[in-house]
């Protein structure tokens, strides 16, 4: 054998190599070829500077002065949350209404929140249809400093929770909510709200829970958004 042809055989049996691979593990292939950065729009910040009383603690993430860098997600994806049907676990919220929590209004204004009672709360979107959901992102109230409590995102099939539910979030280090131990970190409100890698889980309904900040004992709600795709 030449040298000509032994490099022409081995070009060949590693692109022979290289389809299988791919076929064996088409997620991989898609994702290759197929991922962007998420069309994410932010609101104007509330607030600039850092704060002079912050709470400590291993549970708490440490406050970055850096932006967050876009977020690689298949192209054509969706906030299929917008204009969505909104139901909560507080059936009388103190301010605002259920539907500010989809309306597009990510901004820190006093009509842009709907804001529900004490302990555990949560609010819960129907897609409207099964998705693969790639990313939520959850602004409580960006016009202050503050850490969510136990902030826990989960998926289901069904609205009550029953059917095939998936924790996608949960930093409720503590169990205090009785959702399970969280191993996700406690989180300061920022403009840029927190994103939350969902990895494409399927579901139609988007719940989030929360207990409080550091702030009030409230459970304030700015906007959701979920990113994905119909499953079908």
């Amino acid at each position: 054998m030449n040298m000509n042809t032994w490099v022409e055989n081995t070009k060949r049996n590693a692109w022979i190599l290289a389809v299988g691979a791919a076929l064996a593990c088409p997620t991989l292939r898609a994702a290759d070829a197929e991922l962007a950065p998420m069309p994410l729009k932010l609101p104007i910040p509330a607030f600039m500077g850092t704060p002079t009383d912050i709470p400590l603690g291993d549970h708490i993430e440490k406050l970055s002065d850096k932006p967050r860098p876009p977020f690689m997600a298949p192209k054509g994806i969706t906030n299929l949350a917008f204009k969505k049907k909104v139901s909560s676990s507080d059936k009388s919220p103190i301010t605002g209404s259920l539907d500010l929590v989809t309306d597009g209004d990510k901004e820190s204004n006093d009509n842009s929140f709907v804001e529900l009672h004490r302990k555990t709360q949560w609010v819960q979107i129907d897609l409207g249809q099964e998705a693969k959901i790639y990313a939520v992102v959850l602004w409580h109230a960006h016009n202050t400093y503050q850490v969510y409590h136990d902030v826990v995102v989960q998926v289901a099939d069904d609205p009550d929770f029953t059917s095939n539910v998936k924790t996608v979030y949960n930093n409720d280090y503590d169990n205090s909510s009785g959702l399970g131990v969280g191993t996700d970190k406690e989180y300061f409100e920022t403009y840029e709200g927190r994103l939350m890698d969902a990895k494409g889980v399927e579901g139609r309904y988007v719940r989030c829970y929360s207990k409080g900040s550091t702030y009030s004992a409230l459970n304030r709600y700015t906007e959701i958004e979920v990113w994905g795709l119909p499953a079908k």
